[in-house]
């Protein structure tokens, strides 16, 4: 059995495999260092224990699915104060609970952004802070 046009077959087929891998091997291609996260603001030198909302591992992961959260609490059901894994109470504010310490959102909060590849539309309702050295 003669296969008519044999060679546009496999021409399709290298061709189809090469635009379907290409999100692997060109992402493997770029390789580049985590983002330096500065911590070094004067709220969070000032503190005696340095802790976040939640623990760093899960904050790391889960900071956008907390304000999430946060924001169907107090625009949904208007509640304003959130308890902690370890019990401790927070007020539910970018503004007062995340931006008090990490007030230095170019050097903490888009660089992480803009490693990960991501636009968070907090500043599209949210005032910008102005940085605090």
């Amino acid at each position: 059995m003669k296969l008519y046009g044999g060679w546009k077959i496999v021409a399709g087929l290298i061709l189809f495999l090469l635009v379907v891998t290409f999100p692997f091997w060109y992402g493997g291609l770029r390789v580049t260092a985590a983002p330096d996260l500065k911590l070094d603001t004067p709220a969070i030198d000032q503190l005696t224990k340095k802790r976040c909302i939640e623990d760093a591992a899960f904050m790391r992961s889960n900071h956008m699915k907390l304000l999430g959260q946060w924001q169907e609490l107090v625009v949904r059901e208007g509640i304003r104060s959130y308890t902690a894994t370890d019990g401790r109470v927070h007020q539910i504010s970018l503004s007062a609970s995340c931006l008090g310490c990490h007030s230095n959102k170019s050097k903490f909060c888009d660089r992480c952004h803009d490693y990960t590849g991501v636009k968070p539309k907090c500043y599209s309702c949210h005032i910008v802070p102005k940085e605090v050295p």
